[in-house]
């Protein structure tokens, strides 16, 4: 079992920045792989960006590249989402997730904070 709880989210105007949180619980050892979601009100849930507890493996969505940052303090379990240049698009409650690095399905999810960004 593994639990995820994000932090972070709020109310932004267009421009500015935010940070998110994902604190990690539980088995993390065999979820070598963190990631961040996100769904806008109507919409699919998509891909943000992702990381491996070990290092070298960094995805990003083509949406976000440059704005957006992955990190991890594996000291602490936990994995940031750096987001800079909001825009309005970006609005949407934001998952973290976790999967094995040979699995292609995220198998452990957060409960979502919402990221409300305005115009």
């Amino acid at each position: 079992q593994v639990d995820l709880i994000e932090s972070g989210g709020g109310l932004v105007q267009a421009g500015a920045s935010l940070r998110l949180s994902c604190a990690a619980s539980g088995g993390t050892f065999s979820r070598d792989v963190m990631g961040w979601f996100r769904q806008a009100p109507e919409k699919e849930r998509e891909f943000v960006a992702a990381i491996a507890w070990s290092g070298g493996y960094i995805r990003y969505a083509d949406s976000v590249r440059g704005r957006f940052t992955i990190s991890r303090d594996n000291a602490k379990n936990t994995v940031y989402l750096q987001m800079n240049s909001l825009k309005p698009e970006d609005t949407g409650v934001y998952y973290c997730a976790a999967r094995p690095m040979l699995q292609s399905n995220y198998d452990y999810w957060g409960q979502g904070t919402q990221v409300t960004v305005s115009s």
